[in-house]
């Protein structure tokens, strides 16, 4: 037996159907990173009506090329010349963390709209530095934290909200996967250049998604981590204990090593469970066994991404995804890596 929720979309408009007037018919888009993620967003600009590729950079200039033939547009290896040469409307910024703060301020003292990929930055000091240089220059920025525009996750929201099944009561979160992988870029495995291991990486995805989920921030946590990688200084696994604004408690486990994958949020109710299981399946209790949730048909989510930045470009507004909300994030991050190496209980800090 399926259960029928539709997603509710309404907050998006579809761009590629009826666009609000604009000053310019299109805004050109420049891609900063010719890794593999490039293509998602590459094809969501291509089916994004009011937006236009312009360039790609990579300091490894073949393979932006290749990369630039697929999509017809320029090639750089330097993201400073293609700036200044493209003045590109909108810049996206698909590169190791420890570059986000560098290359945001560049872009968005010259104008150019952000769509930033998660993690903001290595630090809240560094998000702090790139919102005052947003603020200065009046530009958009939308942080590429998925979640939120993944169908699951949103059916999953809507159901919470409805109070169809009761109070929320508690929220047990679980990530396994081999984080060590030969294929993973060196990079993500320095400290000093990723900002930490499993718990920066995808830990970040999982406190974004619970504090999404509930519209709630964590308030204070306890965490522990475990350093047992094949390589590198960061992290392998960690476990957190939180807390969030309104008193729900969750917990996050994540481990990097070998062993089952696994990638699955359960939501305690007073009236039943959710069990999702995010980019796969969404499913309820009522008291009995889970039976899956049809979620109906979505965009993708790279998709809305850049329809929820279009608009918050067309209308001067703020993006569901905004940089104040993703300095949330990182603190919760830092307050992580804060109890981890002290054994204590830590404040998030609030902006």
């Amino acid at each position: 037996m399926k259960v029928v929720n539709p997603v509710d979309r309404s907050f998006y408009k579809d761009n590629r159907k009826e666009g609000t007037p604009m000053q310019k018919a299109e805004l050109s888009v420049a891609v900063l990173g010719a890794g593999i993620i490039a293509k998602n967003h590459f094809d969501a600009i291509q089916k994004t009506n009011g937006f236009v590729a312009c360039a790609v950079v990579d300091i490894h200039l073949k393979k932006a090329g290749e990369i630039a033939q697929s999509y017809n547009i320029k090639a750089y290896s330097d993201y400073k010349e293609m700036i200044d040469t493209e003045h590109p409307d909108v810049v996206v910024i698909a590169l190791p963390h420890f570059l986000h703060k560098e290359t945001a301020i560049y872009a968005a003292e010259r104008g150019c709209h952000l769509m930033l990929e998660k993690p903001m930055a290595l630090s809240v000091a560094e998000c702090d530095d790139i919102i005052e240089a947003a603020r200065k220059a009046d530009i958009r920025i939308l942080v590429g934290h998925t979640q939120h525009y993944i169908a699951e996750n949103r059916a999953a929201k809507s159901i919470l909200q409805s109070g169809e099944l009761g109070s929320l009561v508690m929220i047990n979160d679980v990530r396994h996967t081999n984080y060590f992988h030969e294929s993973r870029p060196q990079w993500f495995l320095e400290k000093e250049k990723s900002g930490g291991g499993i718990l920066a990486n995808l830990g970040t995805h999982s406190i974004d998604k619970i504090q999404w989920l509930t519209d709630q921030a964590v308030n204070k946590l306890r965490a522990s981590a475990s350093f047992h990688g094949s390589r590198g200084n960061v992290e392998g696994s960690g476990l957190i204990y939180l807390e969030l604004e309104g008193g729900i408690p969750a917990t996050i486990s994540q481990s990097g090593y070998l062993g089952s994958s696994r990638n699955e949020t359960e939501l305690i109710f007073t009236g039943g469970m959710l069990k999702l299981m995010t980019g796969d399946s969404l499913w309820i209790s009522r008291g009995g066994p889970y039976e899956q949730v049809d979620i109906g048909d979505s965009s993708p989510p790279f998709e809305l991404q850049y329809m929820d930045l279009l608009t918050a470009i067309q209308q001067r507004s703020e993006t569901s995804c905004s940089p104040a909300y993703a300095r949330g994030v990182i603190a919760a991050l830092e307050a992580v890596y804060r109890s981890a190496e002290t054994g204590l209980e830590q404040i998030v800090e609030k902006s």
